[in-house]
């Protein structure tokens, strides 16, 4: 009979008590135990994260744990990653998450709701701490007698049906923690979860952004798609005249993204119409680097973020489509097109790129792919396994049908990556310009497709083939809320067992 129950802070003098326990626990375990210098370290770093449960003065378990920046290390993480090699390097007092690394009970104290006590105390701690969530990689220790006949994944599945019991991952269900993904290799001395581990989540539903420093610091966020007429011009002051009235327009509406069209400088190919095609094209790659400037200048001057929409750049006699994200602070970054269409190869020797990445904003975490590329599923994909919450895609199509395959493999993005989609592109006629004479566009945000967004999945949508600005804002908590509770959760329910991309 135990008389006295304690949750205390763990002090190095628990640790003879502590490591006795931990070999109880884990009678059949083949990997190393804390050692006391471990021990001692990670109480120096965090001392009111890890607890010990006393009965009768002597430990029966325990509850460890650290701070990290989540999205460092993002779900696909090892323990031995998210622990900084077993060093607690990783532990950050600026982090939003609360890891788990150890929780356990000596198997003659199990049964009396003690691990309960313990999650509960950091359930207590995360919603003191202001932090996101628990999170933690779970063992399943009893796989290894269905492995024969069951993958990971079904075997989990079982135990949320109560098919099937796990005295780690049950416990844990029902005490509130959800199944994020399933990791492999996670602990890779763990032969009775067979490598697998589960990684499982608690949210903080009282947590309070009392000062955003990550890449969500803004949630509404109004967007200014500026379709783009084509006509001759004189100069480059005269485009960037042109330029100017847009941007100045949809400061106007304290927008937070203005967004240009594919090839928008195309106009100015006019000049070089006593060159071949591909000639004319490296001829115009000359101004990039004046409109990334200028367009800057104007960046920051207008107080809104512009993407660049494309533009030529020739460097080391390659010829490549590139754009530029010009933050209103001042920064600069680069974007490019990985897939070049037939023609572009075939009329101006166009090649594709080898960048691929997000970008953190002061209104939310974007991606940008141009035109072609948003065709290709698998660049969005590895885009939203970043946590892009608004793609842009510069287009520049010449036909409806041309532009109707950009527009539906848009909307399918929106759809399955569960994130707003905004498409630009030029309208009008260049008829001295070779392979750049006729456009088509109709400028469009979409959305993804759930309760909570326009039913026909299409937030707003400019006037086909007229020359216009587009202004739509973008609820990004909707994306959050839809992650988490949508009627179909598309991020989350990926069978990732069956498939996996990597960059390279």
């Amino acid at each position: 009979m135990i008389n006295n129950i304690e949750i205390l802070n763990l002090d190095i003098s628990h640790y003879k008590q502590l490591l006795e326990a931990m070999k109880a626990a884990y009678a059949n375990w083949t990997g190393n135990f804390w050692s006391e210098a471990a021990i001692e370290k990670l109480i120096a770093k965090f001392p009111e994260g890890q607890f010990v449960i006393l009965a009768d003065d002597k430990v029966v378990g325990c509850a460890l744990s650290i701070i990290v920046k989540y999205e460092d290390y993002g779900d696909d993480h090892t323990y031995k990653q998210i622990t900084g090699n077993y060093t607690f390097s990783s532990h950050n007092e600026k982090g939003d998450t609360l890891y788990g690394i150890e929780v356990f009970i000596r198997p003659e104290y199990r049964g009396l709701r003690l691990g309960r006590r313990l999650y509960d105390a950091r359930k207590e701690l995360c919603e003191k701490l202001n932090l996101k969530a628990i999170v933690f990689g779970g063992r399943i220790p009893n796989y290894h007698t269905y492995a024969a006949e069951l993958k990971s994944r079904e075997y989990i599945q079982k135990v949320k049906l109560k098919e099937i019991f796990d005295p780690v991952l049950s416990f844990q269900l029902s005490n509130d923690f959800h199944v994020k993904k399933v990791l492999k290799n996670y602990l890779p001395e763990d032969e009775q979860s067979q490598e697998f581990a589960t990684l499982l989540q608690w949210d903080n539903v009282y947590y309070r952004p009392e000062y955003l420093h990550s890449n969500r610091l803004r949630k509404n966020v109004r967007l200014g798609l500026v379709q783009w007429k084509m006509r001759l011009y004189n100069s480059l002051e005269e485009l960037f005249q042109q330029a100017e009235f847009f941007i100045d327009s949809v400061s106007n509406y304290k927008a937070d993204f203005v967004v240009f069209p594919e090839y928008f400088n195309g106009p100015l190919m006019a000049e070089f119409n006593n060159m071949s095609e591909s000639e004319a094209m490296r001829a115009l790659a000359q101004y990039t680097y004046r409109i990334r400037d200028k367009f800057s200048e104007f960046a920051v001057m207008y107080n809104v973020n512009i993407i660049a929409g494309s533009m030529p750049l020739y460097e080391d006699n390659v010829l490549r489509n590139i754009g530029y994200v010009c933050h209103r602070n001042g920064k600069v970054e680069m974007y490019e097109k990985l897939h070049v269409t037939p023609d572009e190869e075939k009329f101006w020797g166009l090649k594709g790129g080898h960048t691929l990445q997000t970008y953190d904003t002061d209104s939310g975490k974007i991606g940008v792919l141009i035109c072609y590329d948003v065709e290709f599923p698998e660049l969005s994909r590895l885009l939203a396994d970043e946590g892009v919450q608004i793609l842009f895609v510069p287009y520049l199509t010449d036909t409806q049908n041309s532009y109707l395959r950009v527009r539906l493999c848009a909307q399918a993005r929106a759809i399955e990556n569960e994130c707003f989609v905004a498409i630009t592109g030029s309208v009008g006629n260049l008829p001295k310009i070779d392979n750049l004479d006729i456009q088509y566009s109709q400028s469009a945000v979409f959305t993804p497709s759930d309760f909570a967004f326009p039913s026909n999945a299409i937030k707003s949508e400019a006037t086909a083939n007229t020359e216009m600005v587009l202004i739509a804002d973008v609820d990004l908590k909707l994306l959050d809320e839809l992650h988490a509770y949508g009627s179909v959760r598309n991020l989350k329910d990926r069978r990732k067992d069956f498939y996996e991309l990597k960059k390279l």
